[in-house]
């Protein structure tokens, strides 16, 4: 790192991945704890690597500087986090001038093991704009699912039961493979495909949370959270609020149906449709008690859905965005015979080609919320 980065850094301000400290406290206890704590947060935190910068005051960005007395090292640093964090995070540690004072560095790497644990108590932090809090139970969920392949669509729904799945649906996934289901090869065929879960104790089977949300019109009993509300703000003539619920090929389906019934004018569709698609797609299903939502006023059509959209990487690399949901995106296309995301993985494209003349979509990516948002024109 050169000096024309610290200050572009220095511009920024504190947020997810950015920290200042007046000074580290590395000859106490509490100092070492609060270290990893705070590392560990930056390293859980979206957004590729993040800095921990020492000697700046954080609200008055005053250069203060390490004092020589107070200088660490950067195995004294990784000693600490390597001892107090699991798994080990990778850390660079420098040291700049900046106004005529020593500013210590400490990059935090973005790296693939996440989410990074406190040995001593067990807890997994994050942070949420410029504070450290402990990372909520869907969160932790999220960040197994993204960097250790624990999918959500296979985790079982304990409270479910087979015969909420709907056997036409499965019948013909099966068929669109070329295989045939029958009462021989009907449980090995569920099982097999994470479909359904059987409890290894009891022999019970129960439907995974994919099998409800693909496969059942009243997956809603287990998951009230699978939702899409669509609030009316310019036809009086159709009702305010429209719940949609059910499959998620059937919700894309009724979305498409409502949008067109209250647009009663010349108005690109299909850019909604395309945005809520990819919302039914992409969203976090392990979000509990968050839902689908669409706005259609005069202003704007908002389309928010849960999750932030999966940035690039060191590398420039989109990472882990097609590989949310994976397995329910192979169900949907397996399934669909309109064809609805035969051309998936451009949708962005399509919606602003949608509007060439009409005006601007706006995309917002909101780490805090842990939401992202369509934006598109008005009426």
């Amino acid at each position: 790192m050169d000096t024309r980065k610290l200050l572009s850094l220095i511009k920024r301000g504190e947020g997810p991945k950015l920290d200042y400290k007046v000074k580290l406290e590395l000859w106490t206890e509490s100092g070492k704890k609060e270290l990893a704590k705070d590392i560990s947060a930056i390293a859980n935190s979206k957004g590729g690597r993040g800095y921990l910068i020492v000697g700046i005051e954080d609200k008055s960005k005053e250069a203060i500087g390490v004092k020589e007395e107070e200088t660490f090292k950067e195995e004294q640093v990784q000693q600490i986090i390597t001892s107090r964090c699991e798994p080990p995070i990778p850390i660079e540690v420098e040291f700049l001038k900046f106004h005529e004072k020593n500013i210590g560095v400490i990059t935090i790497y973005d790296g693939n093991q996440k989410p990074y644990q406190i040995k001593e108590n067990g807890a997994f932090y994050i942070r949420r704009g410029s504070t450290t809090d402990i990372i909520r139970k869907q969160e932790l969920l999220t960040l197994f699912e993204e960097n250790l392949d624990l999918s959500i669509e296979t985790f079982p729904a304990m409270k479910s039961s087979i015969e909420f799945l709907n056997m036409e649906l499965i019948d013909k996934y099966f068929r669109n493979k070329g295989i045939y289901i029958n009462d021989d090869n009907k449980s090995f065929l569920l099982e097999s495909s994470g479909i359904i879960y059987r409890e290894k104790e009891s022999g019970k089977e129960k439907c995974t949370y994919g099998g409800l949300l693909v496969f059942s019109d009243n997956n809603s009993l287990v998951i009230p959270y699978n939702m899409i509300r669509i609030i009316n703000d310019v036809n009086k003539g159709y009702k305010e609020v429209t719940i949609i619920q059910g499959n998620l090929l059937d919700m894309i389906l009724n979305s498409e149906r409502v949008v067109n019934e209250i647009l009663e004018t010349e108005y690109p569709v299909e850019a909604i449709l395309e945005a809520i698609k990819n919302a039914v797609l992409y969203r976090e299903y392990s979000e509990v008690n968050r839902i689908i939502e669409v706005v259609i006023s005069r202003k704007s059509i908002i389309i928010e859905s849960p999750g932030g959209r999966i940035e690039k990487n060191i590398k420039g690399n989109n990472e882990n965005y097609m590989k949310r949901n994976m397995w329910i995106y192979e169900k949907l296309i397996t399934l669909d015979d309109r064809n609805i995301f035969l051309k998936n993985g451009k949708g962005f494209s399509r919606m602003q080609n949608a509007f060439k003349g009409r005006g601007k979509i706006k995309l917002i990516n909101s780490r805090v919320e842990n939401s992202f948002k369509v934006i598109l024109p008005g009426i």
